[in-house]
Order: structure tokens, then sequence, then C-alpha cells
């Protein structure tokens, strides 16, 4: 038999039917197979750990029937001790059910930092040293003095602390400056559109303290508070406005960019600054820190 007869012949033909079925077969059940390993169709949100304790995650884990791993752990003072600082995936990022979370967590024991020496430091150099410790710098107090903006003290906690003394990452450190012998006045710094961070930056460059800080209703969450703006201040800025070294500058933040007087003048809505009164200055509408 030759091989075109052979290929033609009802038995070859039968068999490689036999083949072609078995290799959809195959291909069916490997579908349906995988289909059902990697739960396809099934995703779902990644929910939001960021905050919570230990045992809230291992709640809100089972509810949402995924895993969690914690693979490391910080210091930070964004949260409190224990709660979750980040993960991976983020919130809100489809997963398979029952697929891991890597989770990084706060830690219980914050890390320890030495104090500095300040001591005869200018005021820039010692608030350049003291964020690249891991500390934050807290009120600046003047007294009369030879220097100007020279460091004559530092504090923690209200009382003088030595160089080299272990005290905790993220710890206020207060400053004790020279105002000279005359009654030294300084500009007020210009600090609308400013977030948080730059005008409390700006306002101690100046050599003046943060007084209070509102945020207005607009801010209801730990991002908005990074994503919010200094819409009014207390005093102006301007040629006249000036005040003692370490007098305190008050600031209001809002998200909403329309509160800008630059905004407000170009939608003809007449801007007027509001004074600061003691009296007005909690509320209900807004929420208030105090850096003192």
């Amino acid at each position: 038999m030759s091989l075109k007869d052979f290929i033609f012949s009802k038995v070859f033909l039968k068999h490689l039917a036999y083949a072609i079925a078995l290799a959809i077969g195959l291909i069916i059940v490997t579908l349906l197979w995988l289909n059902i390993y990697t739960r396809h169709g099934q995703a779902r949100p990644v929910p939001n750990f960021k905050g919570l304790s230990i045992e809230q995650v291992d709640q809100v884990a089972k509810k949402a029937k995924v895993k969690y791993t914690v693979i490391d752990s910080v210091y930070t003072n964004t949260v409190s001790k224990g709660a979750v600082v980040e993960q991976n995936p983020v919130p809100g990022f489809k997963i398979k059910k029952w697929r891991n979370i890597s989770l990084i967590v706060n830690a219980t024991k914050p890390e320890m930092v030495a104090m500095p020496d300040l001591i005869d430091l200018p005021l820039r150099q010692a608030a350049t040293i003291i964020g690249n410790s891991g500390l934050e710098i807290g009120s600046l107090i003047y007294k009369p003095d030879l220097s100007i903006d020279v460091v004559l003290n530092q504090q923690y906690n209200g009382r003088d602390i030595a160089p080299n003394t272990q005290i905790e990452k993220g710890s206020v450190i207060n400053l004790v400056l020279g105002k000279g012998l005359s009654e030294k006045r300084v500009s007020v710094p210009n600090l609308l559109g400013l977030s948080y961070d730059n005008a409390r930056n700006r306002i101690i460059s100046a050599s003046l303290n943060v007084g209070t800080c509102v945020f207005d209703k607009t801010v209801r969450s730990a991002q908005d508070t990074l994503m919010a703006f200094v819409y009014q201040q207390n005093p102006t800025s301007g040629k006249n406005e000036v005040m003692q070294l370490g007098s305190a500058v008050y600031i209001w933040l809002t998200t909403d960019s329309t509160k800008l007087p630059a905004r407000r003048a170009s939608s003809n809505i007449q801007y007027e600054p509001e004074f600061f009164d003691p009296e007005d200055l909690i509320s209900d509408d807004s929420l208030f820190m105090s850096i003192f």
C-alpha cells in the first residue's frame, strides 16, 4: 500500500479523528482547571489596612478573604504604635481570594537617637541638624543676649537636654536663642498657598513661631492634611508688617483653592482678611492644632 493510499484509508482517518478529539478534550479540561485554580473573574479589591492594629487587620482580612504577612517594622509618629504604616498591594487593587498582603507596621518600641549639640550654632544650621537627626524643631524662645539667632540652650519637654542624650526619634526640641540687646523686629513672611510643612519652615526661618494652626472642614483625613495649604494668616505679610523675634504667626489651612485671595479676586469676590480673635479660634467647623 502506498503512502497516499494509507493517509486516505479509513483506519488512518479514524485514528486521526480520535487524536484530534482527544487533543480538544485535553485543551477543554485544562482551561476549565485553570479557570477554577486561578478563580477567574473572582477578583476583589484590597482592603485598606493603614492605621489599623494587627487585631483589626485580622478581622478585616478574614471578612475580605485575604491573607496578610508583616514583613517589616518602622518608626513613625503618623500612626499609633503597632498600627499598619504601609501595605502592598495598595488599597483598591484587584486580587484573587486568599492572596497575600504584605504589611509594614509601626514599631512598638520607638527608635532612639542621640541629641545633637546645638549650643552656639546659628538657628538655620541648628534647624538643619535637628531635621537630619530625625527630630523636630519646636518653639523658639528668645531672650536678651549679645548674639542674635544663636542657640543659647536646647530643651526637651521643658527641661535642658545635654548632647548625646538618647531620646525618641521624632521628639520635639525647643531652642533658646539670643535676640540681641535691642528690640529687633522681623518682617512677616507671606505664607499663602504653602503647605503646612513649608509654611512652618518659612516661619521658623524668619525667627518666628507657629501659633495655632486651624484646618477648615474640607480637611477630614491625614491625606487631606498633607494636601492642605494656607489660605489665611495673622498677621498678614507686607512691608509694614513686622514682629518681635519669637512672636507667633497663626495660620488657617484648606484644600479648597477658591479660598485663596487671588482666586477670590478673579471670581469677583471681595477678600477681607479675618483678624485673630482667641474666642473665635475654636469652632465646630474647624480642626485646630497648637504647636506650643
